[in-house]
Protein backbone atom coordinates (compact mmCIF):
# COMPACT_ATOMS: atom_id res chain seq x y z
CA UNK A 1 0.00 0.00 0.00
CA UNK A 2 1.36 3.41 -1.00
CA UNK A 3 1.45 6.08 1.70
CA UNK A 4 0.59 9.59 0.52
CA UNK A 5 1.78 12.81 2.15
CA UNK A 6 0.21 16.11 1.10
CA UNK A 7 2.32 19.27 1.36
CA UNK A 8 0.13 21.99 2.86
CA UNK A 9 1.32 25.62 3.21
CA UNK A 10 -1.58 26.86 5.37
CA UNK A 11 -4.55 25.90 7.51
CA UNK A 12 -6.75 26.32 4.47
CA UNK A 13 -4.65 23.82 2.54
CA UNK A 14 -4.61 21.39 5.46
CA UNK A 15 -8.40 21.57 5.61
CA UNK A 16 -8.57 20.86 1.87
CA UNK A 17 -6.18 17.92 2.24
CA UNK A 18 -8.37 16.42 4.93
CA UNK A 19 -11.52 17.04 2.87
CA UNK A 20 -9.85 15.17 0.00
CA UNK A 21 -9.19 12.15 2.21
CA UNK A 22 -5.57 12.72 3.26
CA UNK A 23 -4.49 11.50 6.66
CA UNK A 24 -0.93 12.81 6.61
CA UNK A 25 0.39 16.26 5.73
CA UNK A 26 3.67 18.08 5.65
CA UNK A 27 2.81 21.45 7.14
CA UNK A 28 4.82 24.51 6.12
CA UNK A 29 4.36 28.05 4.81
CA UNK A 30 5.68 30.05 1.87
CA UNK A 31 6.03 27.38 -0.80
CA UNK A 32 7.35 30.00 -3.22
CA UNK A 33 10.78 29.72 -1.57
CA UNK A 34 10.59 25.97 -1.02
CA UNK A 35 8.78 26.11 2.32
CA UNK A 36 9.51 27.55 5.76
CA UNK A 37 8.54 26.71 9.34
CA UNK A 38 4.80 27.21 9.94
CA UNK A 39 3.39 29.02 12.95
CA UNK A 40 2.90 27.25 16.25
CA UNK A 41 -0.82 28.00 16.02
CA UNK A 42 -1.05 26.28 12.64
CA UNK A 43 0.75 23.20 13.96
CA UNK A 44 -1.64 23.02 16.89
CA UNK A 45 -4.65 23.47 14.61
CA UNK A 46 -3.61 20.61 12.30
CA UNK A 47 -2.75 18.24 15.12
CA UNK A 48 -5.55 18.95 17.58
CA UNK A 49 -8.41 20.37 15.52
CA UNK A 50 -7.99 18.50 12.25
CA UNK A 51 -6.52 15.32 13.74
CA UNK A 52 -4.02 14.96 10.91
CA UNK A 53 -0.71 13.13 11.16
CA UNK A 54 1.30 16.31 10.92
CA UNK A 55 4.90 16.36 9.71
CA UNK A 56 6.24 19.85 10.37
CA UNK A 57 8.84 21.48 8.14
CA UNK A 58 11.50 23.10 10.33
CA UNK A 59 13.37 25.59 8.16
CA UNK A 60 13.89 29.06 9.64
CA UNK A 61 14.79 30.89 6.44
CA UNK A 62 15.07 30.57 2.70
CA UNK A 63 18.38 29.94 0.97
CA UNK A 64 21.11 27.43 1.70
CA UNK A 65 21.12 24.70 4.33
CA UNK A 66 24.24 25.83 6.22
CA UNK A 67 23.09 27.17 9.59
CA UNK A 68 24.86 29.32 12.16
CA UNK A 69 24.66 28.75 15.91
CA UNK A 70 21.65 31.05 16.42
CA UNK A 71 19.74 29.33 13.62
CA UNK A 72 20.57 25.89 14.99
CA UNK A 73 19.28 26.97 18.40
CA UNK A 74 16.05 28.17 16.79
CA UNK A 75 15.65 24.89 14.89
CA UNK A 76 16.11 22.78 18.02
CA UNK A 77 13.65 24.97 19.95
CA UNK A 78 11.08 24.57 17.17
CA UNK A 79 11.54 20.79 17.21
CA UNK A 80 10.83 20.82 20.95
CA UNK A 81 7.65 22.87 20.37
CA UNK A 82 6.48 20.42 17.72
CA UNK A 83 7.05 17.52 20.09
CA UNK A 84 5.01 19.20 22.83
CA UNK A 85 2.17 19.87 20.40
CA UNK A 86 1.95 16.24 19.34
CA UNK A 87 3.31 16.43 15.79
CA UNK A 88 4.02 13.06 14.23
CA UNK A 89 7.31 14.11 12.67
CA UNK A 90 9.63 16.97 11.87
CA UNK A 91 11.20 17.59 8.47
CA UNK A 92 14.75 18.97 8.53
CA UNK A 93 17.86 19.10 6.39
CA UNK A 94 21.46 20.14 7.04
CA UNK A 95 24.47 20.39 4.75
CA UNK A 96 28.00 21.32 5.72
CA UNK A 97 30.15 23.88 3.95
CA UNK A 98 31.45 21.21 1.57
CA UNK A 99 27.89 20.44 0.50
CA UNK A 100 27.71 17.08 2.26
CA UNK A 101 25.07 15.86 4.70
CA UNK A 102 25.90 17.45 8.07
CA UNK A 103 25.71 14.42 10.32
CA UNK A 104 26.44 16.29 13.53
CA UNK A 105 23.43 18.60 13.20
CA UNK A 106 21.22 15.85 11.80
CA UNK A 107 21.95 13.68 14.84
CA UNK A 108 21.18 16.63 17.12
CA UNK A 109 17.80 17.05 15.43
CA UNK A 110 16.98 13.33 15.67
CA UNK A 111 17.85 13.35 19.37
CA UNK A 112 15.75 16.46 19.99
CA UNK A 113 12.80 15.00 18.09
CA UNK A 114 12.37 11.74 19.98
CA UNK A 115 9.88 10.07 19.91
CA UNK A 116 8.74 11.94 16.79
CA UNK A 117 9.93 10.65 13.45
CA UNK A 118 12.40 12.67 11.38
CA UNK A 119 12.36 13.22 7.63
CA UNK A 120 15.48 14.59 5.94
CA UNK A 121 14.16 16.95 3.28
CA UNK A 122 15.27 17.99 -0.20
CA UNK A 123 18.43 19.64 1.03
CA UNK A 124 19.58 16.15 0.05
CA UNK A 125 19.00 17.03 -3.60
CA UNK A 126 21.58 19.81 -3.33
CA UNK A 127 24.22 17.63 -1.67
CA UNK A 128 27.55 17.43 -3.49
CA UNK A 129 28.13 13.75 -2.87
CA UNK A 130 27.07 10.44 -4.32
CA UNK A 131 23.35 9.98 -3.55
CA UNK A 132 23.76 6.51 -2.07
CA UNK A 133 26.61 7.74 0.13
CA UNK A 134 24.45 10.68 1.22
CA UNK A 135 21.54 8.34 1.97
CA UNK A 136 23.76 6.18 4.16
CA UNK A 137 24.78 9.30 6.09
CA UNK A 138 21.12 10.26 6.59
CA UNK A 139 20.23 6.74 7.74
CA UNK A 140 23.23 6.53 10.10
CA UNK A 141 21.94 9.64 11.89
CA UNK A 142 18.68 7.88 12.71
CA UNK A 143 16.36 9.59 10.21
CA UNK A 144 13.25 7.60 9.38
CA UNK A 145 12.68 9.01 5.94
CA UNK A 146 14.29 10.85 3.03
CA UNK A 147 12.26 13.24 0.87
CA UNK A 148 13.90 13.46 -2.55
CA UNK A 149 13.35 14.20 -6.21
CA UNK A 150 16.38 12.13 -7.12
CA UNK A 151 18.59 15.24 -7.30
CA UNK A 152 16.60 16.58 -10.24
CA UNK A 153 13.93 19.28 -10.53
CA UNK A 154 11.09 16.76 -10.34
CA UNK A 155 10.72 13.19 -9.11
CA UNK A 156 9.79 12.02 -12.60
CA UNK A 157 13.05 13.40 -13.98
CA UNK A 158 14.95 11.86 -11.07
CA UNK A 159 13.22 8.47 -11.23
CA UNK A 160 16.40 6.54 -12.04
CA UNK A 161 18.22 7.92 -8.99
CA UNK A 162 15.15 7.41 -6.80
CA UNK A 163 15.09 3.77 -7.88
CA UNK A 164 18.75 3.46 -6.85
CA UNK A 165 17.94 5.02 -3.49
CA UNK A 166 15.04 2.62 -2.91
CA UNK A 167 17.38 -0.31 -3.51
CA UNK A 168 20.04 1.22 -1.26
CA UNK A 169 17.46 1.82 1.49
CA UNK A 170 16.54 -1.87 1.34
CA UNK A 171 20.21 -2.78 1.76
CA UNK A 172 20.56 -0.39 4.69
CA UNK A 173 17.46 -1.84 6.39
CA UNK A 174 18.99 -5.29 6.18
CA UNK A 175 22.03 -3.81 7.95
CA UNK A 176 19.83 -2.34 10.70
CA UNK A 177 19.50 1.23 9.39
CA UNK A 178 15.81 1.81 8.72
CA UNK A 179 15.09 4.61 6.26
CA UNK A 180 12.21 5.01 3.79
CA UNK A 181 12.36 6.91 0.50
CA UNK A 182 9.62 9.51 0.01
CA UNK A 183 9.45 10.70 -3.61
CA UNK A 184 8.43 14.32 -4.04
CA UNK A 185 8.41 17.32 -6.39
CA UNK A 186 6.04 17.47 -9.32
CA UNK A 187 4.06 14.42 -8.20
CA UNK A 188 0.53 14.57 -9.64
CA UNK A 189 -2.48 12.29 -10.07
CA UNK A 190 -1.44 11.88 -13.70
CA UNK A 191 2.13 10.68 -13.08
CA UNK A 192 2.14 9.13 -9.62
CA UNK A 193 1.32 5.60 -10.73
CA UNK A 194 4.11 5.46 -13.32
CA UNK A 195 6.52 7.00 -10.80
CA UNK A 196 5.77 4.33 -8.21
CA UNK A 197 6.08 1.56 -10.79
CA UNK A 198 9.39 2.94 -12.11
CA UNK A 199 11.04 3.47 -8.72
CA UNK A 200 9.48 1.05 -6.25
CA UNK A 201 8.84 3.80 -3.68
CA UNK A 202 6.30 3.09 -0.95
CA UNK A 203 5.65 6.77 -0.11
CA UNK A 204 4.91 9.81 -2.28
CA UNK A 205 4.65 13.51 -1.52
CA UNK A 206 2.55 15.97 -3.50
CA UNK A 207 1.12 19.45 -3.01
CA UNK A 208 -1.98 19.02 -5.23
CA UNK A 209 -2.01 22.79 -5.48
CA UNK A 210 -4.27 25.03 -7.54
CA UNK A 211 -4.87 28.75 -7.96
CA UNK A 212 -7.75 29.96 -5.82
CA UNK A 213 -10.25 32.70 -6.80
CA UNK A 214 -8.49 35.15 -4.48
CA UNK A 215 -5.18 34.61 -6.31
CA UNK A 216 -3.54 32.44 -3.66
CA UNK A 217 -2.20 28.95 -4.37
CA UNK A 218 -3.55 26.27 -2.05
CA UNK A 219 -4.09 22.53 -1.85
CA UNK A 220 -7.08 21.40 -3.90
CA UNK A 221 -9.29 18.74 -2.31
CA UNK A 222 -10.33 17.29 -5.67
CA UNK A 223 -6.70 16.75 -6.68
CA UNK A 224 -5.99 15.09 -3.34
CA UNK A 225 -8.85 12.65 -3.97
CA UNK A 226 -7.50 11.96 -7.46
CA UNK A 227 -3.97 11.35 -6.15
CA UNK A 228 -5.20 8.94 -3.50
CA UNK A 229 -7.33 7.12 -6.07
CA UNK A 230 -4.40 6.86 -8.47
CA UNK A 231 -2.30 4.82 -6.03
CA UNK A 232 -5.08 2.46 -5.00
CA UNK A 233 -4.06 -1.14 -5.55
CA UNK A 234 -0.33 -0.45 -5.87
Amino acid sequence: MIEVEICTPSRRSAEAAKAGGAQRVELCRDLACGGLTPTVDDVEYCVRRLGLRTHVLVRPRAGNFYYNAAEVSEIMSTIEQCRRLGAAAVVVGFLDYEGRVDQRLTRMAVEAAGPMQVTFHRAFDEARQDPCEALEAVAACGCNRLLTSGQRATATEGAAVIGRLVAEAARLRSAGLGVTILAGSGVTPANVRSLVEATGVAEVHGSCKAAMPDGSVETDAAQVRQLLAAVQGL
